[in-house]
């Protein structure tokens, strides 16, 4: 792509990550390095990608050593559009790859159950911990991504940790964690909690059950996301 469509296209995966809850407003976006290693691209193309989000109102720039990139507004004149363009067209085959996701993570989830060690226990026990003791957003997501990891390591086999990383990218247009609301704080809280001791109590059927229903969170608030736009 050309410099200028190249940016134009991450400010749109931008602003539709806003929409789903993949950052709220008032918080801070990755540094620039971060996001174009998450996105794949150059820097120089997010830094022009987020100067295109601060001129349509999306983000406030700031300087200094607390400054950086901050969400000003989760939905904007953009972000209908985007949303439809990103996460609304091929419907069907996003459904396709809902399911393959709960798929491999009720088998990693079993599987965990099968072949976790104590050490895989406490791992995910502190994950767990700061799940629920979370008191912001970013806090939340880091925790959540921690959770999932640890249970995908408890597996023992890398290439499961690895299509699992995988398929989250695929879902949520690059970004490397689930979206988060207050809401959907209180649909996953339950969850991880069940998910867990049913990892560590050995009850591989039904820590695939939990793990098939918990990833269906993600899936509603893309799913919320594109009702919205359509509206």
């Amino acid at each position: 792509m050309q410099p200028v469509s190249a940016a134009k296209a991450v400010a749109d995966r931008l602003i539709a990550a806003i929409a789903v809850g993949d950052y709220s407003a008032g918080e801070r976006l990755p540094a620039e390095r971060d996001l174009a290693d998450m996105l794949a691209v150059s820097r120089v193309t997010v830094r022009a990608a987020l100067a295109d989000l601060r001129e349509a109102g999306y983000v406030d720039i700031r300087r200094g050593r607390t400054g950086g990139s901050f969400v000003r507004q989760d939905w904007g004149e953009r972000t209908a559009g985007a949303v439809r363009d990103l996460l609304g067209k091929d419907w069907a085959q996003r459904e396709q790859l809902f399911d393959l996701r709960r798929l491999i993570e009720s088998l990693i989830a079993r599987t965990a159950a099968e072949r976790h060690t104590v050490e895989d226990d406490a791992a995910m026990i502190s994950a767990l911990k700061r799940y629920d003791d979370a008191e912001d957003a970013v806090t939340a997501r880091s925790a959540d991504v921690e959770l999932h990891r640890s249970i995908a390591s408890a597996t023992h086999n890398p290439l499961l940790a690895g299509l699992s990383r995988q398929l989250l990218a695929q879902v949520s247009l690059g970004i490397s964690h689930e979206p988060f609301t207050p809401a959907l704080r209180e649909m996953a809280l339950p969850q991880h909690r069940a998910l867990v001791n049913a990892i560590i109590g050995n009850d591989a059927g039904e820590a695939a059950k939990i793990a098939g229903e918990h990833f269906r969170i993600t899936e509603h608030a893309l799913r919320s996301a594109v009702d919205k736009a359509s509206d």
